[in-house]
């Protein structure tokens, strides 16, 4: 039978550490400041419109500026000093079964019975001795299919359904708080229902966490599909994750920042996760924020060398729905670690704050950016406007972008199919001249979070799974 923790909190963040939780989307101090900001601006604008344009373009341009020159040296530093741990066969060969860690595996699941019988099977398939890793299958109580899916599975004697009780947030991370409470073990790994983790992988990390420092906590696994060839969509969503986890979060390693991580394939080391009250239930991409809240107390991430591989999202519409909630949990992370500006630059030092700002921040406000500047070129070739000529009369505002627009631009296709070549997915690379096609529905999913964030913040939007189908040998 399924089995429930006899008393769970799956709210601790929210009564340990208010300060760190998203249920409260703004506080009252930035409340204050962002209508005072507001304010401000209006009144500006009303008595010096063309001046003010001319200070947000050029603080705008001045920042698209940065935020490429940091994400250029994100990857150069990717490659120069790879951050990646690597694990070799000689150090799997000399971890001895009886002295391995324990492990606990916890997969959230909501409408998954399609993919459940692929799950079991895969997660069964790990190499590692079965004795010395427990699956928790979570599954909602208002599940009924997924329940009834697991039950008529015959489960292998180390999984063990949770029924976790319908309540509100209903969200993933609360989820896995439920589970939380039941995990005794050593290390703790959390997959989704579609995944595919390379089988050694827990033998890796295991590998991995021995011969690294105690302070890292956490270990993030590259991830990647398995469907990219299914359609353009897939074959964009290949490009870009390939270019975050091979290219971006290896560079954000090597220089010690804050990592925001995946939403699956994290190897925690459990008492840590538990000290910090597990995941925030109330934020969307609790990931990201688990990311930033181990970094803030001392901690380290770091990534290691092994894949789990992921149905990539092939139906706009679900896509939409995926990336729109992203970064709304992107948005929450940065509103709730921004409460005290001062009290962050404290916990994460310059160099900690400044990566937050351009990875978390910086990745929102290009997303909400680029659509105004994008409709400024089409405007300009279109008929000229005086205003736009205004905006860029600074010469030196003008050649900044002349920079981002080519500069930019082009580094950031040439780094999608540089990522796609890294992993010789050599007919995926010249998808990347469309990446201008996918920046606009990202910056749809942007502008869908932000309108969420102020009336839904807690909703969670569903990736469902299961529309890759592989063509059987003829």
């Amino acid at each position: 039978m399924p089995q429930q923790p006899t008393t769970p909190d799956p709210l601790r963040v929210l009564h340990e550490r208010p300060h760190e939780c998203a249920r409260q989307v703004v506080s009252p101090s930035q409340a204050v400041a962002l209508a005072a900001g507001a304010v401000a601006l209006v009144l500006f604008l009303i008595a010096r419109p063309i001046a003010t344009l001319l200070v947000l373009n050029a603080a705008a341009t001045l920042f698209y500026l940065a935020h490429i020159l940091y994400k250029a040296r994100l990857v150069y530093l990717s490659l120069e000093r790879p951050a990646c741990v690597s694990v070799t066969p000689e150090e799997i060969r000399d971890l001895r079964p009886e002295l391995l860690p324990t492990y606990t595996v916890l997969v959230p699941l909501h409408r998954e019975a399609a993919v459940l019988p692929h799950l079991v099977a895969g997660l069964a398939a790990l190499d590692y001795p079965d004795d010395r890793y427990t699956v928790l299958l979570l599954l909602e109580e208002d599940d009924d299919e997924t329940c009834q899916a697991c039950q008529a599975l015959s489960l292998p004697a180390n999984f063990r359904p949770i029924v976790v009780p319908h309540s509100q947030p209903k969200t993933k991370p609360k989820a896995c708080n439920w589970a939380l409470e039941l995990a005794d073990s050593d290390l703790l790994v959390i997959y989704d229902a579609e995944d595919r983790p390379d089988r050694d992988q827990l033998l890796k990390a295991a590998a991995a966490f021995r011969k690294l420092p105690r302070r890292v906590a956490c270990l993030q696994a590259k991830l990647n599909y398995y469907n990219p060839r299914q359609n353009l969509l897939t074959r964009l969503f290949t490009a870009e994750y390939t270019s975050w986890f091979d290219l971006f979060l290896p560079g954000l390693t090597s220089v010690g920042g804050p990592i925001p991580l995946g939403g699956t394939s994290n190897h925690f080391k459990t008492g840590v996760l538990k000290a910090l009250g597990g995941w925030d239930p109330f934020n969307v991409t609790e990931d990201c924020d688990l990311g930033v809240r181990l970094h803030k107390h001392g901690y380290r991430t770091a990534m290691f060398d092994s894949t789990t591989w992921e149905e990539a999202n092939s139906r706009l519409r679900s896509w939409i729905r995926q990336r729109s909630r992203w970064v709304k949990g992107y948005l929450q992370t940065y509103l709730v670690h921004m409460r005290s500006p001062w009290r962050l630059f404290r916990e994460l030092g310059l160099d900690g704050f400044i990566n937050f700002q351009m990875m978390i921040g910086g990745s929102i406000a290009c997303f909400l950016l680029n659509p105004i500047y994008w409709v400024m070129t089409l405007l300009w070739l279109a008929l000229r406007p005086p205003v736009i000529q205004h905006l860029f009369a600074p010469l030196w505002v003008y050649e900044m972008g002349v920079v981002c627009l080519f500069l930019g631009n082009f580094l950031f296709i040439y780094l999608s199919a540089a990522a796609c070549a890294s992993r010789h997915q050599w007919d995926l690379v010249k998808y990347s001249l469309l990446m201008p096609l996918y920046w606009v529905l990202m910056s749809i999913g942007a502008y869908k979070a932000a309108g969420q964030l102020l009336f839904r913040p807690f909703y969670w939007e569903k990736t469902d799974h299961g529309f890759f189908r592989p063509q059987s040998p003829n």
